[in-house]
């Protein structure tokens, strides 16, 4: 998924409301965030877009002067789980379940992420889900710097299940995001890491 306007932290598609200003700021200020470096600057109303900030400070700085891997990835981690927890509701359970991050190029300044779920795109993981029951989605999101060069690319495995069928027997479906973009071989002759989380017990065990 590449956005034409992820450098661009002055764009606005619709302002901020009170309520997801507050959650901005409380989410900022969480311990596990805050130490990513990573700072999330807008949340739309509606939860279909957020848009991440990531340094290069101090505190983001690795031993040859770049963006450090672990802030690269800790500071995209969270978002695509938690918006999907807001926008589908109580009757839905979000988990991640696996990672991957690409390193393109070295990061040597402010770099930006935009997360986006369009309303079809919403829709259609309902419409999975009312055949299925749990499905597995990927999503993917790129640090750009200003002027929209591609730094890091991350995607995100998602286990999306209604609630009560999150932990049943039968395997989920994976379903690819349909935005998400092939990536070709980056910094380090394609050099990745890989974040998986083990598999959920079966019932009864």
């Amino acid at each position: 998924m590449t956005n034409a306007n992820v450098g661009n932290p002055g764009t606005r598609s619709i302002p901020e409301t009170w309520r997801t200003r507050l959650l901005r700021w409380g989410f900022n200020l969480f311990p596990a965030y805050w130490g990513t470096g990573g700072r999330i600057t807008y949340i739309a109303p509606d939860w279909h877009e957020v848009r991440v900030r990531l340094p290069l400070s101090w505190r983001t700085r690795n031993y040859v002067g770049t963006i450090f891997g672990g802030s690269l990835y800790g500071a995209v981690d969270p978002i695509y789980m938690v918006m999907l927890i807001k926008l589908l509701g109580e009757g839905y359970v979000v988990w991640d379940k696996a990672a991957t991050i690409r390193f393109r190029r070295p990061g040597r300044t402010t770099l930006y992420a935009r997360f986006e779920i369009a309303p079809e795109e919403l829709d259609a993981i309902r419409s999975e889900l009312d055949g299925t029951g749990k499905i597995d989605r990927v999503f993917q999101v790129d640090l750009t710097s200003a002027d929209g060069t591609v730094h890091a690319s991350v995607e995100k495995m998602l286990h999306i299940a209604r609630r009560g069928l999150e932990l049943s027997g039968r395997p989920s479906p994976v379903v690819p995001n349909h935005r998400m973009q092939a990536t070709e071989g980056g910094l380090g002759g394609g050099m990745t890491r890989d974040r998986r989380a083990p598999a959920a017990p079966e019932p009864g065990r």
